[in-house]
């Protein structure tokens, strides 16, 4: 799917109503293949950004589960390794 959207469960601190709409923009800039809707197509494309943002909402705050929170901090860092690995470092970083 889409690598911007990133996992929004079970993390510390919770996920935020900011960070669920920019997952739900890029959903629909995916599936449409718009990634800035024309004038006439805004309200459509506005609309299902608020509905599945709703449903998302939903969701998230309706899961369960018995693990611990993971920590936004520490899992940033292993994707960073993982990236760094997958692709080598970045010349800024040499």
């Amino acid at each position: 799917m889409c690598r911007n959207i990133r996992e929004l469960f079970n993390f510390d601190p919770p996920v935020t109503v900011g960070e669920i709409r920019a997952a739900s923009i890029q959903y629909v800039r995916k599936i449409s293949g718009i990634n800035k809707p024309s004038k006439v197509n805004e309200p459509v494309f506005l609309k299902a950004v608020d509905e599945i943002s709703s449903a998302s909402m939903h969701l998230l705050s309706s899961l369960q589960t018995s693990t611990p929170a993971k920590n936004r901090d520490v899992e940033a860092a292993k994707a960073k390794a993982r990236s760094a690995k997958r692709f080598g470092a970045q010349e800024s970083e040499r």
